[in-house]
């Protein structure tokens, strides 16, 4: 299976988050195969994106968690409140959340806990900056970041985790990972989880690749088979360069039915 994440962050209001639920779901008509996807709005939006998602192939995702569980944290929203409001999945250590929010990796190992509690997946997001990766780093960068988020969490049987490789400096940039160069890191992580989460199940767990994906480089990460899926950020937001996305995970999918 293959899993599309939109990630729509601060660019939608209310109105354009349905015009882009809608479109959504208009684009995955007819398609014999279907790939995982899932929407994040803003939170503003939620509630309202869910009724248009209710009872489809598209389920609701969150862009960011509180740390805490509940009390006086103005501003924040908690795992609890997500799952009420009808979120499934929930982005955890996004690295806009990372550089520009200085969440750390101790609050990102809480949030992680606190999605799994609430029952619902969390997308935990890894990377490595253009620096790291300059000196030779990123495979200990990505695993640094790896143990500290995973170290007190604790998957049941019907718990799933979703892992997104997003090397920071392909994000927003233009200029995405190479396909191999996913691949390698995919590998690793995918090792790496299984020795930190001892018996996890391979239907328990999914490595995304997101960072500068859009409609025309789509295909090359998706028929890769360490690659599980998208985490897509602005091209999600432009429906044309989503469909085509949607189009090749489908694509790929039909190929190997």
């Amino acid at each position: 299976m293959k899993t599309i994440i939109g990630n729509w962050k601060m660019n939608v209001g209310t109105r354009e988050s349905l015009a882009l639920a809608r479109g959504t779901l208009l684009a995955l008509r007819g398609r014999k195969k279907l790939p995982d996807v899932v929407v994040c709005p803003p939170f503003v939006a939620l509630g309202e994106v869910r009724k248009v998602v209710a009872r489809s192939h598209v389920a609701l995702g969150a862009q960011n968690v509180a740390a805490e569980e509940q009390g006086a944290f103005t501003g924040e929203v908690s795992a609890r409140m997500l799952a009420e409001v009808g979120v499934s999945y929930v982005l955890v250590g996004h690295s806009e959340r990372r550089q520009l929010f200085g969440e750390s990796d101790e609050m990102v190992s809480k949030k992680v806990s606190r999605v799994l509690s609430a029952g619902m997946v969390p997308v935990l997001c890894v990377g490595e900056d253009g620096t790291t990766r300059g000196q030779g780093n990123e495979m200990d960068f990505v695993a640094s970041q790896l143990r500290s988020a995973l170290h007190e969490a604790h998957l049941r049987q019907k718990d799933r985790l979703l892992v997104a490789y997003e090397p920071r400096w392909a994000i927003g940039t233009g200029t995405p990972a190479s396909p191999a160069d996913a691949v390698a890191m995919h590998a690793w992580i995918r090792s790496l989880v299984g020795d930190l989460l001892p018996g996890i199940k391979s239907s328990q767990f999914a490595v995304l690749y997101g960072g500068s994906v859009d409609g025309s480089n789509a295909y090359a990460f998706l028929r890769e088979d360490e690659v599980d899926g998208l985490l897509v950020g602005g091209a999600s937001v432009k429906l044309s360069e989503f469909t085509k996305i949607l189009e090749a995970a489908a694509e790929v999918l039909e190929m190997r039915s």
